[in-house]
């Protein structure tokens, strides 16, 4: 059975922040169960959007066609718009799966629209700096936690400097590797650490 990630998409959105975890939901290697994992993008509306790096992107669907039934997980990636209302149609949708059930990652800016949505008051979170959520008017402060990514339940977040992060916390949450494997993972790819493609190669023969 096809589980589907959505990735939000908007003007704006920080292109470095979720590429790591997107690519490798939707690239089958090293997965545990190669075939299950997709990515769809949801954007305001399915009108073409660009990205801090100029990129345009088509938006699989709408946010208003967007259901938590249908996803396996919410990635809010970073942009320029979170601190004011244009983004707001986003952090509810957040609201909506989390109180489904159903986990949601922010990354930067998006913790902001958590915080403003009331999903970071009773969770352990982190962002960029702890002052940058102060100003959402959230009561969450005393949970805030200095480390680059956290995962709390079904909400996880991180500053924008730690994409790797974010994606460990995104691919462990979703249970896309082995524990092993993730961690060889991310010894490669945020540390440059051979030992971790060793891993990788060993798990690629093991199972070819």
């Amino acid at each position: 059975m096809i589980q589907t990630v959505h990735m939000a998409v908007y003007d704006t959105l920080a292109d470095w922040e979720v590429g790591a975890a997107a690519a490798h939901i939707n690239k089958p290697n090293w997965h545990r169960e190669p075939g299950t994992w997709q990515v769809q993008t949801v954007g305001p509306t399915t009108e073409p959007i660009t990205t801090m790096g100029g990129m345009r992107i088509v938006p699989d669907i709408a946010l208003a066609d967007l259901t938590p039934a249908d996803s396996a997980m919410l990635i809010l990636p970073g942009a320029e718009t979170w601190e004011g209302p244009q983004l707001d149609p986003f952090a509810h949708k957040a609201r909506e799966f989390v109180d489904a059930g159903v986990p949601v990652a922010a990354i930067c800016g998006a913790t902001f629209g958590l915080a403003k949505a009331g999903l970071l008051d009773t969770r352990r979170h982190t962002s960029n700096v702890a002052e940058y959520l102060r100003y959402s008017g959230y009561s969450g402060a005393d949970h805030y936690v200095d480390e680059p990514a956290v995962t709390d339940g079904d909400v996880i977040t991180a500053g924008a400097s730690a994409p790797f992060e974010f994606a460990r916390e995104v691919l462990g949450r979703l249970g896309v590797y082995e524990p092993h494997v993730l961690d060889g993972w991310y010894a490669l790819y945020a540390h440059s650490d051979p030992a971790g493609w060793a891993v990788l190669a060993e798990y690629d023969a093991q199972h070819a």
